[in-house]
């Protein structure tokens, strides 16, 4: 009898990873159809306002702690460190550029991730991806989130605690990890349709009133010791 009960379990969580994959797959193509128009737009705005490349590339671990490249639109000025801590607020974060921060409120920044998510190195909801030096350092808990594939969005980045660090509020990936499903994928997705929209709203009028100081905030922030 436990035999059968843990060859139901796996066979039902098979079909699940089968629907989630399927689920990934449409909704990117789907996305990247709908937008790749936007790309080239997207493209000569970002070299319009600073110079340097389209795409910002940068090591991720992945499921069971696999290394991949994770692409973005670039948001910040070339020569900024990406890895230096992040304000909460955008607006005070020097490295951001014009572009970059209405980018960043759209979520717009984002869409050159559903490449990611084709090639099966990431997935629509799920964790977010963190960088190796911050992985090395988890502890076996912690090494719990490895065990699905990384999102574009996810319950933290539609909490009140997507402004602060991913890896100080962790129970948001353990919850979704415990209770994952197409149901739940999907309202997640609803919500951060709402909350992207929300944050175009808000933004748009904000970008013409703190973007034109991002040159001379980059350069203080360049010319710190």
């Amino acid at each position: 009898m436990a035999k059968r009960g843990r060859g139901r379990n796996l066979w039902s969580r098979s079909l699940s990873s089968l629907g989630k994959r399927i689920f990934d797959l449409c909704f990117a193509s789907v996305v990247l159809f709908l937008t790749l128009p936007l790309f080239p737009v997207i493209a000569l705005l970002i070299r319009w306002d600073s110079p340097g490349p389209i795409f910002f590339r940068q090591q991720r671990v992945g499921k069971d702690g696999k290394l991949f490249t994770m692409y973005k639109f670039r948001t910040m000025y070339v020569q900024a460190d990406p890895y230096a801590p992040t304000p909460v607020d955008d607006r005070q974060d020097a490295r951001v550029t014009r572009v970059g921060y209405f980018l960043r409120k759209s979520g717009l920044d984002e869409l050159p991730q559903f490449f990611n998510v084709i090639k099966g190195e990431m997935s629509v909801v799920g964790p977010r991806p963190e960088m190796p030096f911050l992985v090395e350092k988890y502890t076996e808990r912690q090494r719990k989130r490895l065990q699905v594939l990384p999102g574009i969005t996810g319950l933290w980045q539609i909490s009140s605690a997507r402004n602060r660090p991913i890896h100080e509020n962790l129970q948001y990936d353990y919850y979704y990890i415990r209770h994952q499903s197409l149901w739940l994928d999907l309202i997640i997705v609803g919500k951060t349709f709402l909350l992207t929209f929300r944050s175009c709203l808000t933004a748009l009028p904000r970008v013409k009133k703190v973007g034109w100081k991002r040159g001379v905030k980059y350069q203080e922030y360049i010319e710190k010791p």
